[in-house]
């Protein structure tokens, strides 16, 4: 059985995502596909576009760039959903004109852990790197840290996912995999 809030975290091409699908994929419920990130290029958009070919049909996607909380807040309680990711959604957030970064991060957090349905939360790990050699990219890093620990805090199930290989640091996989 798949945990309320579940956090899936990993390097860059790590196969979090991946995971993370497969998890929402074994529950056999209605999918909602939770999108962060925009397309404001052509390559973005050609990522976007191998995301969409690589997860296939069955999935109601809902383009959440910077209102992920109120989407979480609408949710199904009979859906699962797959937000990808957090990472994004914070860079969003603090690309975004005006965007009062610490309220918004604790309307998504309220809005996680007060979602109907459950909830697989794909983020990055940056923390593993070397320290970023400009203000706005450490600054970057510090607050994605933040959101991670507050997500994993809150979450029921943490994987790290590193070579494709799920790594439960929180919980226990469905189907086994103890922490």
């Amino acid at each position: 059985m798949l945990s309320k809030l579940t956090l899936v975290l990993g390097g860059a091409a790590s196969g979090k995502t991946a995971f993370a699908e497969s998890l929402v994929k074994s529950t056999e419920a209605p999918m909602v596909y939770l999108a962060t990130a925009q397309a404001l290029d052509d390559e973005m958009k050609a990522r976007i576009s191998a995301h969409q070919a690589t997860r296939g049909p069955g999935w109601h996607v809902v383009e959440a760039p910077l209102n992920a909380a109120d989407a979480l807040r609408d949710a199904s309680a009979d859906s699962v959903i797959l937000l990808d990711c957090a990472t994004m959604w914070l860079s969003n957030q603090m690309g975004a004109e005006g965007s009062d970064l610490a309220r918004a991060q604790a309307d998504l957090l309220d809005a996680l852990t007060g979602c109907a349905a459950r909830v697989v939360v794909v983020s990055n790990e940056l923390g593993q790197s070397v320290v970023p050699e400009n203000a706005l990219a450490r600054r970057f890093r510090d607050a994605q840290g933040a959101l991670n620990q507050q997500i994993a805090a809150r979450a029921d199930l943490v994987v790290a996912v590193i070579a494709g290989l799920p790594l439960p640091l929180k919980g226990a996989l469905p189907g086994g995999g103890a922490a």
